[in-house]
């Protein structure tokens, strides 16, 4: 009953970013906050709650006494499980708030087994199913994908990914031992390349919704969807690349060490934390490069979608806007 509900603070907007989301470090706040990977094990009904008090403060009504403290903490445990587009629970495994544990365990296993094509494959094979889920659960839920495109954009990237770290491995056999360990990375790269592409190619092949600055649909343009997509791809190598480059240079000195000879048996998870600690600056620093809100100047667009803009409404709309996907 209203009785028993607050109205929400004056002047508070739960969906207005909290830090000023056109500068690089505004950006690398909110995704701090968003993959923050703690969120992971906040348990199922605490999530719910969240949402529930989010959805309640963007219809205006807040329990008596919720402080703004209370109503930030929801939404940034919304924001790490829910959709933005769909506000549906996505599975834990793609939320971005678990690419800190999720993408550490992969890593610190591609850069440690490295040695033997068998493991190699193994390895390569788990993270691209891994990327798949990732890159599924956080696809632009406005682009539906069937399972039969999932499935050939997961085989594609993993055929990619094997092929680029099986062939330089055969290669790199002869080379000094340091360009073998940069191996697992090229084939990260490589597949990136080719999955996310193809996990969203509906965005390629019909457009994605493009807005003006005040949200009113304009159409759909294919152009928009392969500058976020690009940005995206740019994103995810970056996240990896600190940990997969220069992590192999730190192991690489530290084998020669003697005590280091003696526990290699550590030396996989001794990888797998360094991987932690690269990527909990990584995967927010990675996600906030560019704008989530991305934007497309008008004379870019297609030709036909830019004239019935112009038409419709004249020289008042010169940017268009969209939802890049993460």
């Amino acid at each position: 009953t209203h009785g028993e509900m607050a109205t929400v603070p004056l002047g508070f907007n739960i969906d207005a970013p909290r830090w000023d989301q056109s500068t690089f470090v505004g950006r690398l706040k909110h995704f701090l906050n968003i993959t923050d990977p703690r969120t992971v094990l906040v348990p199922e009904e605490e999530l719910d709650r969240a949402k529930a008090l989010v959805e309640g403060c963007r219809a205006g009504l807040v329990p008596p006494g919720s402080s703004q403290e209370q109503l930030l903490y929801a939404k940034k445990l919304y924001d790490s499980a829910f959709h933005p587009d769909s506000g549906e629970k996505m599975n834990l495994i793609g939320r971005m708030s678990f690419q800190v544990p999720g993408g550490m365990a992969l890593t610190g296993c591609m850069l440690q087994f490295y040695r033997t094509v068998p493991a190699v494959v193994f390895w390569q094979w788990m993270n691209q199913s891994f990327n798949a889920i990732v890159n599924y659960t956080n696809r632009n839920a406005a682009s539906p994908i069937s399972l039969r495109q999932i499935g050939v954009a997961y085989v594609t990237a993993t055929s990619t990914a094997l092929a680029t770290a099986v062939g330089l491995n055969l290669y790199t056999k002869r080379a000094p031992p340091l360009l073998a360990r940069w191996v697992p990375f090229a084939a990260v790269a490589a597949a990136n390349c080719v999955n996310i592409p193809m996990m969203r190619q509906q965005e390629i092949i019909n457009g994605v919704t493009v807005t003006d600055g005040d949200n009113n649909e304009l159409g759909c343009s294919r152009r928009a969807a392969v500058k976020g997509i690009a940005q995206v791809v740019v994103s995810r190598i970056t996240m990896a690349a600190p940990g997969m480059i220069i992590l192999p240079i730190i192991m690489e000195r530290l084998e020669k060490f003697p005590f280091m000879q003696r526990i290699r048996v550590l030396h996989g998870p001794l990888q797998v934390l360094l991987c932690g600690g690269f990527l909990l600056f990584m995967v927010p620093a990675a996600c906030a490069l560019f704008p989530q809100r991305c934007s497309l100047a008008l004379t870019d667009l297609e030709p036909e979608l830019r004239d019935s803009i112009v038409a419709k409404h004249g020289d008042k709309v010169p940017y268009v806007y969209f939802n890049k996907g993460l």
